[in-house]
């Protein structure tokens, strides 16, 4: 006993590894590509915020030439927020006249139903796009260019209505059907009433508007569907083909590997695109609610009415980084 004690007391100690581990690494890295939004944040951005939630607590004023122009800001307390909530009206999709609030309401609903589809239609294509087949880089570049495009050219193009190919091919002015009739054959599809029968079928009103309404916006949905197919088809590409063929040893079905292996490994992808996808969504151009606080006469109300949409968009980012977060599965990081 006493020499077993003593050959472990001569043994030489493990040396300990001071370097920093693979994750730790990676995680120095990620800093890096943030620097220079963390770098830009601190420089610009955050005076602006300051600036935009100082004029939503005063009342501007202007100075006379006289007193050498400029303007000075006498503080209003929450004036500017109660005139915001309570009176600000703006023109609806419709042409409607609706208050602020109604506005805001509307506008966060009618795109939570976009982000869905969004991220829904994403995934699709790119677990279809992660197939092997011949092409796959074709179909691959085919799905994202609308994207390159869209984000220059043809948006501005799309904005001024100026698309003449859309609303020729819209038309069916330039289509030559040869032995159809294209006049008696959209008689016959506008005979049709698609609203009856759903109806018919149980389905309510509600969801055939649903449906309508995504089918007329496909276009501006694949636009702005490509980032994030090319994330989820990075993270589908970051699973281990070993995984696979261990089901395929086990007897899983495709639908039972897709639900218990390839949606878990890229459920931090769907929490990154669903909070790309919401801020992209409620923060772009083609927004009719960010279209009416840019047209807002009075610097103090425009920037209260921007605070107060900029504290809704974060609270829906909240609530939808807490409901997916209890979903999203991380691999065990072994240091």
């Amino acid at each position: 006993m006493d020499n077993t004690i003593q050959e472990k007391a001569t043994l030489p100690a493990k040396k300990k590894h001071h370097g920093a581990s693979l994750m730790e690494r990676r995680a120095r890295l990620g800093w890096v590509f943030l620097a220079p939004f963390i770098i830009g944040l601190l420089l610009f951005y955050i005076s602006i915020v300051f600036n935009t939630v100082q004029f939503s607590f005063a009342t501007y004023h202007t100075n006379s030439i006289a007193q050498g122009g400029g303007y000075y800001l006498e503080w209003a307390g929450l004036e500017n927020y109660k005139y915001v909530l309570n009176e600000l009206t703006m023109t609806n999709a419709n042409g409607e006249t609706v208050t602020f609030v109604e506005m805001l309401f509307t506008s966060i609903g009618g795109q939570i139903v976009d982000i869905i589809t969004i991220i829904l239609l994403s995934l699709f294509v790119a677990v279809l796009l992660n197939q092997k087949m011949a092409g796959r880089a074709v179909f691959r570049a085919i799905f994202f260019v609308p994207v390159v495009i869209g984000a220059g050219i043809i948006a501005e193009i799309d904005a001024a209505g100026q698309n003449v190919i859309l609303e020729a091919m819209s038309s069916g002015e330039i289509i030559d059907t040869g032995s159809v009739n294209t006049s008696a054959l959209n008689g016959l599809v506008n005979a049709m009433d698609i609203s009856i029968l759903f109806q018919n079928l149980g389905i309510g009103s509600g969801l055939v508007d649903l449906v309508v309404g995504l089918v007329s916006d496909i276009y501006d949905i694949i636009n702005r569907a490509g980032v994030q197919m090319l994330i989820f088809l990075a993270g589908l590409q970051s699973i281990s083909p070993s995984i696979y063929e261990s089901c395929q040893m086990e007897g899983a079905t495709g639908w039972e590997t897709f639900w218990k292996i390839t949606l878990p490994m890229i459920s931090p992808m769907i929490l990154a695109n669903s909070v790309y996808t919401i801020i992209d969504s409620l923060t772009s151009e083609s927004n009719l609610l960010m279209q009416n606080i840019l047209e807002i006469n009075g610097y103090p109300e425009q920037s209260a009415a921007s605070i107060v949409y900029f504290l809704a968009v974060a609270l829906l980012l909240g609530l939808a980084a807490l409901i997916l977060s209890k979903f999203v599965f991380y691999q065990r990081r072994n240091d």
